[in-house]
């Protein structure tokens, strides 16, 4: 076997020695004024594709260039706008709860306009039992804002329950859904008593509250009637909204009848309540 020739001549002589004969070239050809001889036609085959190739890659290299300096500029927009984006979005969200605000305080006043004769303080639920409902929960108001056991507390559209008890800068409330409240009601259509019982379980499947033993001997109940707190309740003042009547039926006794109400208060969000600071006369007939 023959071997190879380590002999190799690098590849920077080899470009030194073609750049040399090239520049003596050109000053040949300037020099001698042989601008339509050989060596200008060599010129045209040599230099003139090199000088185009040198102009691609400069267009191409200024192009990248530029089209760099745009994406600088457009990634710059982008965190500019995303910064924008972000303040429109938290001053939205601002707005959305001070609006969420401003309606819970519009449906209070509303609320307090709507029961005039009784002098009531304002209070925000600060903590609540485990579970869906607002059954029994804790207000940032106390003895030290005129709050006693057994005031009546209302919010939305009507009532919300009772103060149970007191410190200094808190109060207890238990709610009529609770399975241990009842409460006198009476039909604003009638004037029929009954009694409406808590019941979290039937909360929790049918979002409603129950009721027992109206005595609607003419028969005029009907589904949709508000009932009211009865002027013959112990502890809650006359007058006030406990719900409507969603079904009824009659007894097994053929005497009364019983059924369910949709709560005027909406117990799985309760944030503001109103506490009427009037008690129930403890001289009144009681039930």
């Amino acid at each position: 076997m023959k071997r190879k020739s380590k002999f190799k001549i690098p590849s920077k002589y080899i470009l030194m020695f073609l750049s040399a004969v090239c520049g003596i070239a050109i000053y040949v050809s300037f020099t001698m004024n042989l601008s339509g001889g050989p060596l200008n036609t060599v010129a045209g085959y040599v230099f003139v594709p090199m000088q185009r190739g040198i102009n691609y890659v400069g267009s191409f290299l200024i192009d990248k260039a530029d089209n760099l300096k745009n994406l600088k500029s457009v990634m710059a927009e982008n965190q500019e706008l995303k910064a924008q984006v972000d303040a429109l979005t938290s001053e939205l969200n601002t707005i959305k709860l001070e609006q969420y605000e401003l309606d819970n305080l519009r449906e209070l006043l509303a609320l307090d306009q709507k029961y005039p004769s009784y002098e009531k303080v304002a209070a925000n639920v600060i903590s609540k039992d485990t579970g869906n409902w607002f059954s029994v929960f804790t207000i940032d108001k106390g003895s030290k804002d005129g709050i006693e056991t057994d005031m009546n507390v209302i919010a939305g559209s009507g009532l919300v329950g009772v103060v149970t008890d007191v410190g200094p800068n808190y109060a207890k409330v238990r709610s009529i859904i609770d399975d241990t409240s009842k409460v006198s009601g009476m039909l604003t259509t009638t004037s029929d008593g009954c009694i409406v019982h808590g019941d979290l379980q039937e909360m929790n499947e049918n979002q409603n509250i129950l009721f027992t033993d109206l005595k609607d001997s003419d028969d005029k109940a009907a589904v949709g009637d508000p009932v009211v707190t009865s002027y013959i309740s112990d502890k809650y003042v006359q007058g006030i909204l406990i719900g409507y009547i969603n079904t009824l039926e009659v007894d097994s006794n053929n005497l009364t009848k019983s059924g369910t109400l949709t709560p005027a208060v909406d117990f799985e969000h309760i944030q503001e309540v109103l506490v009427i600071l009037d008690k129930k006369d403890s001289g009144e007939t009681k039930k």
